[in-house]
């Protein structure tokens, strides 16, 4: 079988190539790669059986990575390789071959090249369901569907979410996408990160800056990442809940 390593460290992509060339039936593909463009691109290229995937990693991180490859026809299998247990749950739910964490010990890496097979897309594309459908925690990425197939981004880049008719625009660092998910579903999952403060309206914590009064008796919330001239406007039954929230921030 066909091994592509994907990791942003030269030293973790050299000791897993000397650790898969040890073992009986496996053939490393060289030189690997670093961050997740360049490994979609080796993908389609050189077709591995099985990617060892990092995902912590510049750019297109590795739950985004294999998100992308539910678009694929006949996807690799992918183990995961990382130095954080924290994503083991999405981890799962993108892909059934493994997670591994580093450092990553030859047994453990000679079991789950044993158990690797080709995902399906619905085992691929099972990250895309929110928390409630898949019996799991809240999610560290939220997928869309747009005209680039799915793309997956992190919970930390999210600004906002707003409600319009139905569908639900997530405002991130890079722009916007259009979700099919209730607003509420999206603060019952994500209510520790999030707060409401318009009957429409989600933002992040972290990312509250300043409220600020206008002349006309408005209140209007500066978050980080966004233009002045987008700032929100708060209801007048959320000012409080935005307040007590500042006061620990």
């Amino acid at each position: 079988m066909n091994v592509l390593i994907v990791d942003d460290e030269p030293l973790a992509r050299e000791r897993l190539t000397r650790m898969v060339s040890s073992l009986d039936g496996y053939s490393v593909l060289e030189p690997g790669a670093s961050n997740g463009d360049e490994a979609l691109t080796l993908i389609d290229n050189l077709k591995p059986d099985v990617v060892l995937l990092d995902i912590r990693m510049p750019g297109l991180d590795g739950l985004q990575v294999a998100a992308r490859l539910c678009e694929r026809e006949a996807p690799p299998a992918v183990v995961f390789c990382t130095a954080h247990d924290e994503f083991a749950v999405d981890a799962f739910q993108v892909s059934a071959v493994g997670y591994l964490v580093k450092p990553v010990s030859q047994q453990d890496l000679s079991d789950a090249l044993k158990k690797a097979e080709r995902p399906n897309r619905v085992q691929l594309a099972a990250l895309t369901r929110p928390a409630a459908e898949r019996g799991s925690g809240p999610r560290t990425h939220i997928s869309a569907r747009t005209r680039k197939g799915i793309e997956l981004i992190p919970l930390d880049q999210v600004i906002y979410f707003i409600a319009d008719h139905k569908y639900v625009t997530l405002r991130h660092v890079g722009g916007e996408v259009l979700l099919d998910e209730p607003l509420k579903a999206l603060e019952d999952e994500f209510g520790d990160r999030f707060v409401r403060i318009h009957r429409n309206a989600l933002v992040a914590r972290a990312r509250i800056e300043r409220l600020q009064r206008t002349p006309l008796g408005h209140f209007q919330l500066y978050l980080d990442g966004l233009p002045p001239s987008d700032a929100l406007i708060v209801s007048r039954r959320h000012v409080a809940g935005v307040r007590k929230i500042m006061q620990v921030l």
